[in-house]
C-alpha cells in the first residue's frame, strides 16, 4: 500500500464531511493511508522521563499529533473527555489496553476498573477508542523507540486519569512537548534530541 505524507493525510481528513467524521470512517481513512516516517520527522521530540505530545495539526474539528515513546514507556491509565480517537503506529510497536468501570463512585473520587481486550499496534496499523469503553493506556513494551499518530475529535486539554493501585481518579492537564515541530519552552528533553 502506498504511503502518504503528512500534510495529504490532513488534507484528506479534511475533506472528510462533518457529518461523515466519525469513528468507522476516519480508522477506514486511516487505515488506507498508511503516513510516511520522513514526512513526520520534525515532530519526533524523545523525553528520558516520559513519552511525548508533538503537535501536528489543529482545528476545531481535531487535532493530529506524534506521540514518542522510549523503550518501557508507559500511558496514566486515561480517558479522551469523551471525544474520539484514532492512533496508528508507523515506528515500532505499542500494545494498547481497555478497562472497563466495575463500581464508581464520583463523590469519593473513587473509581475500580477491569482489564478487558488488549490490542497491539505496529506497521501503520490503525486502532479506535471507542466511546462506550473510552478508558485505555497505551505501552511500549519494547526494547525500541515507537512513534504514534494521535487524532483526537474535537480537540480537548483534560482528560481523567486513573490510579489502579488507590481506585481513584482525578482530572488531569494536558501539554504538548512541541506545536508544529517546535519545542514549547518548557519541554525537557535529552541531549540527545
Amino acid at each position: 500500500m502506498a504511503k502518504v505524507t503528512v500534510s495529504e493525510l490532513i488534507e484528506g481528513l479534511n475533506a472528510i464531511r462533518d457529518e461523515d467524521f466519525v469513528c468507522d470512517n476516519v480508522y477506514a481513512f486511516l487505515s488506507e493511508h498508511p503516513v510516511d516516517t520522513g514526512s513526520i520527522e520534525r515532530y519526533f521530540h524523545w523525553s528520558p522521563e516520559f513519552y511525548t505530545r508533538n503537535l501536528i495539526y489543529k482545528d476545531p474539528r481535531y487535532e493530529m499529533m506524534a506521540v514518542c515513546w522510549e523503550p518501557g514507556q508507559v500511558s496514566r491509565v486515561h480517558d479522551h473527555a469523551e471525544q474520539r480517537c484514532w492512533m496508528t503506529v508507523p515506528i515500532g510497536r505499542l500494545t494498547g489496553q481497555n478497562f472497563a468501570v466495575d463500581a464508581i463512585d464520583e463523590t469519593q473520587a473513587y473509581c475500580k476498573l477491569r482489564e478487558t481486550d488488549s490490542f497491539q499496534l505496529s506497521d501503520c496499523l490503525t486502532a479506535k477508542v471507542e466511546l462506550e469503553e473510552p478508558i485505555h493506556q497505551v505501552l511500549n513494551l519494547s526494547n525500541e523507540r515507537a512513534v504514534s499518530i494521535h487524532i483526537y475529535s474535537k480537540p480537548f486539554d483534560t482528560c481523567t486519569s486513573y490510579c489502579r493501585n488507590t481506585n481513584t481518579f482525578k482530572k488531569v492537564n494536558l501539554h504538548y512537548t512541541s506545536i508544529f515541530g517546535r519545542l514549547c519552552s518548557d519541554a525537557k528533553l535529552s541531549h540527545a534530541d
